[in-house]
């Protein structure tokens, strides 16, 4: 494998992303958004697309203004509504001066959002699809909408919303001049929103035709991440409206999120949890009852569930699984079955649970190298979308009947339809990875992982060692599987191994597996990757000398462990991670989750410097590319420049990349790009096999 043979980073630009799936209501139609990036400009550019599912022709763009997401159709699958932060339409700015007399008058409140950014709020748009035409703006609030749905007749939707009082209107606007933030909240903070206020977040009934709207008052929001949560609002079939909050005492204290339902005029609320779970993800059955998903609030590391509400109690439909409902899995109803995603031995795949607490894994037909990233059933239940994603045949919308669902590996579904190929250009111009699983042993363990190579590399020919990159997930309340990925791409096209451990502290397994690493950060993580990277030199597939490492949040935590108590890397690239467990208490959006697996630091100041690497930087000697987001509350830079100095302080070479006005990941592809130039020449320049290459 040559460096002429590498993909070139410029490349990221090609590289087109699918989320936000939903298909018609009568199964003819999906609807998805993908982000594009734009290079001149420099910026991610999302679309709503929609697509026959039958395959009769290829992808419509229906936006022309970039910005769109959460597509939802309305219950006659005439109409298409989608959330975008686009100026306000031509109607509305007339309708304007028409009723306030003059364009002085005119209300400019959507010039900027509560971050002082510019350019107008996130607000509800529509597409009449039958009778076509650009998309209409639905909704214009002064603080954008969050979320919406609409009402069982289409006339009418539910938007959750920000709705501020005088004095917290002028406290905003001084704070977008540049004024002092002002805080009473424990929550005082939370990543990618930036710093709290006591604004209430309400749900509000819109009219689709006049726009008139009504708020209803007994329908608000609340919660620690309120913010990134949301009410997530649901209008059922019989007319009630479901939705989630926070109602305890205090409420930023907890991670609690409770379900609740009100009648669409604002009367008769009801709360249909116990104030003890997270509960998220509403979904209505036809008859009016409601599935949701329940994570424990205290520990994650009990798999999240499919909960039941018959309309008297709620009871738990996957109990018996053991396997957590995935990040993307959300109820979906087929009659009385709920189908929904699960992470499963390293894999995200679909399972059917029934109303008596059957559940059985269904779906054979994904395969074992293809995650679903996304799954929607159309509402007369017979057809459904899936979002596949492969290593080397890329992101892409697929179609199957749900009646298919239910073969086995060995018949091919004839339903199944490919509708989608938005990365075929950049697929077919450049090499992309093959991709096997491996199995290891670790402490009594077997645990698998998931391998990247060039596919012109035979990795069991004797023409190895070759480079490793181990790339460590995050969470660790999360796991690694087959996947498009162009950091994959990158690395392989380049002659490099990558290795993604499935170690001990992932939630794919269960709940024992997840909870070995509960409060013991630093431990078992460490031997089980360090076991799976020695496991592929006895395999002969790597040299021992020449293995890096990069990975965000706890794969950048699990780096400062690895670089204090091992030499396994040769050098490392621990991204937006924690390294001082005392010092990020307060300073980070997650003091319920730190405090649920550590306890305080005033009470358990040992646990916490257990797992702080900081304490063991005199053992770092390894060469670390330290990178950080300015603006990231989940794992604060401060953190990264205090592995960055202590490693300089010891005269190990030692890099600090901070990205300006970046979150908990890298958003810009410039950025993005500048990130892997950046691994790549840290690993180039502290490659040991190179300069021996050099020396010959």
């Amino acid at each position: 494998m040559t460096v002429s043979d590498a993909i070139p980073l410029e490349a990221f630009y090609d590289l087109t992303q699918i989320t936000d799936l939903a298909i018609s209501p009568e199964g003819d139609r999906v609807a998805f958004v993908a982000t594009e990036y734009e290079q001149e400009a420099d910026e991610a550019v999302s679309s709503l697309f929609v697509v026959p599912a039958d395959g009769s022709r290829e992808p419509h763009r229906l936006t022309a203004v970039d910005g769109a997401s959460s597509p939802t159709w309305s219950p006659s699958g005439d109409r298409l509504a989608f959330l975008a932060d686009r100026e306000t339409d031509v109607e509305r700015r007339i309708g304007r001066r028409e009723r306030e007399g003059s364009e002085d008058d005119v209300d400019d409140s959507t010039e900027g959002d509560e971050n002082g950014d510019d350019g107008p709020d996130q607000q509800v748009w529509s597409f009449d699809l039958a009778r076509g035409g650009d998309a209409r703006q639905v909704t214009d609030r002064e603080e954008g909408v969050s979320a919406f749905d609409w009402g069982p007749e289409g006339d009418r939707l539910v938007i959750a919303a920000r709705d501020p009082t005088e004095d917290e209107r002028a406290y905003l606007e001084e704070v977008r001049d540049g004024g002092p933030i002002e805080t009473t909240r424990l929550q005082h903070k939370v990543d990618g929103t930036g710093w709290t206020d006591d604004v209430t977040t309400y749900l509000f009934v819109v009219d689709y035709d006049s726009g008139e709207t009504a708020r209803l008052d007994d329908a608000f929001g609340g919660g620690a991440f309120q913010d990134i949560a949301g009410m997530e609002p649901r209008w059922g079939p019989t007319g009630r409206i479901a939705f989630t909050s926070c109602r305890l005492e205090r409420p930023d204290d907890t991670l609690v999120r409770d379900l609740y339902t009100i009648a669409p005029d604002g009367s008769d609320l009801r709360r249909l949890t116990d104030g003890d779970r997270q509960c998220s993800r509403p979904s209505w059955r036809e008859d009016g009852t409601l599935g949701f998903v329940v994570r424990d609030s205290e520990n994650w590391c009990r798999p999240a569930e499919v909960h039941y509400h018959d309309g008297e109690e709620s009871r738990s439909l996957t109990a018996n699984l053991d396997r957590t409902v995935a990040y993307w899995g959300t109820v979906e109803w087929v009659g009385d079955a709920a189908y929904t995603l699960v992470g499963d031995e390293g894999r995200t795949r679909l399972v059917r649970a029934e109303l008596d607490g059957t559940v059985e894994r269904v779906f054979d037909a994904q395969g074992e190298d293809r995650a679903i990233q996304g799954f929607d059933v159309a509402a007369d239940g017979e057809t459904a979308s899936v979002l596949f994603s492969h290593p080397s045949d890329g992101l892409d919308v697929h179609a199957v009947a749900v009646d298919d669902l239910d073969l086995t590996a060995d018949e091919s579904p004839a339903s199944l339809r490919r509708l989608s190929a938005v990365n075929a250009d950049l697929i077919d111009s450049h090499s992309m990875p093959a991709v096997r699983r491996v199995e290891w042993e670790s402490d009594g363990w077997t645990l698998e992982g998931i391998v990247y190579s060039d596919p012109d590399l035979d990795l069991d020919l004797e023409d190895g060692p070759h480079p490793l990159v181990v790339a460590i997930h995050g969470g660790p309340i999360s796991y690694d599987e087959s996947e498009f990925s162009f950091d994959h791409a990158a690395l392989t096209s380049r002659g490099y191994v990558v290795f993604r451990p499935n170690y001990r502290g992932g939630i794919s397994r269960g709940r024992e597996f997840a909870e070995v690493l509960k409060g013991r950060w630093g431990t078992a993580e460490v031997d089980d990757i360090v076991a799976g990277v020695e496991s592929l030199v006895d395999r002969g597939w790597v040299d021992p000398d020449r293995v890096f490492g990069y990975g965000f949040s706890y794969g950048g935590i699990a780096q400062g462990y690895l670089v204090t108590q091992t030499d396994l890397f040769a050098a490392a690239a621990p991204e937006h991670g924690i390294y001082d467990l005392r010092a990020e208490f307060g300073t980070s959006d997650s003091h319920n989750w730190m405090e649920a697996d550590f306890g305080l630091p005033w009470e358990d100041p040992e646990t916490f410097d257990e797992g702080s690497a900081i304490l063991e930087a005199d053992g770092i000697d390894t060469p670390l590319l330290v990178m950080a987001g300015d603006e990231d509350w989940r794992c604060p830079p401060t953190q990264s420049e205090q592995l960055y100095v202590a490693a300089r302080k010891q005269g190990v070479d030692a890099k600090l990349v901070v990205y300006p006005d970046e979150h908990h990941d890298i958003g810009d592809p410039d950025r993005a790009i500048h990130r892997l130039e950046q691994l790549l020449e840290w690993y180039e320049t502290h490659d040991p096999g190179r300069e021996e290459a050099a020396d010959a």
